[in-house]
């Protein structure tokens, strides 16, 4: 991807996996889904979830318009966007126009008493990384996978994160 520094890797070895080179598009892809899903199909115990005593019930405040430019104005112009390819950058003037500003907030409310987060929002791009420093990138374990998530969608988690911890405190 353009957004990404270019890195030299070796030419020479491969990427193995379980022994394996992986000289195809899907062996590649089965060695990365492994080794990063792993934990996919396993049992989670959630017996202690029981212990955990219930909080009061909260009617949740609606947005205002000045956390959504108080929690944009923290977020770095140098953040990669997604597959909407909108960026901070080009979301603050959106934020700063007041009609626009109101129909997001509109929309982040409706997401609350609504119950509902749009498949817009959960819509995520997955690029693997590698990891620096690495002696050999031979291996799955060295690189990283990171998630990229429509810009839109990360605003209105982040005011919701905000609120939940000005709530707790």
């Amino acid at each position: 991807m353009n957004w990404v520094k270019k890195k030299t890797l070796s030419a020479i070895k491969s990427i193995t996996f379980k022994g394996q080179p992986c000289n195809s598009l899907p062996s590649l892809w089965n060695a990365l889904h492994s080794s990063y899903n792993s934990a996919e199909n396993h049992t989670i115990n959630t017996r202690f979830l029981s212990k955990v005593p219930q909080c009061e019930a909260f009617e949740w405040p609606s947005f205002s318009r000045q956390k959504f430019k108080d929690t944009i104005a923290k977020c770095s112009s140098f953040s990669t966007p997604g597959p909407d390819h909108v960026s901070w950058r080009h979301l603050r003037p959106i934020i700063n126009n007041d009609k626009c500003l109101k129909k997001i907030v509109y929309i982040a409310n409706a997401c609350i008493i609504l119950e509902y987060w749009p498949s817009q929002f959960k819509e995520a791009k997955s690029v693997v990384i590698p990891k620096p420093n690495k002696d050999s990138y031979n291996t799955p374990k060295a690189f990283y996978p990171i998630v990229l998530l429509n810009t839109m969608g990360k605003l209105i988690e982040k005011v919701i994160s905000n609120c939940l911890q000005s709530h707790m405190a």
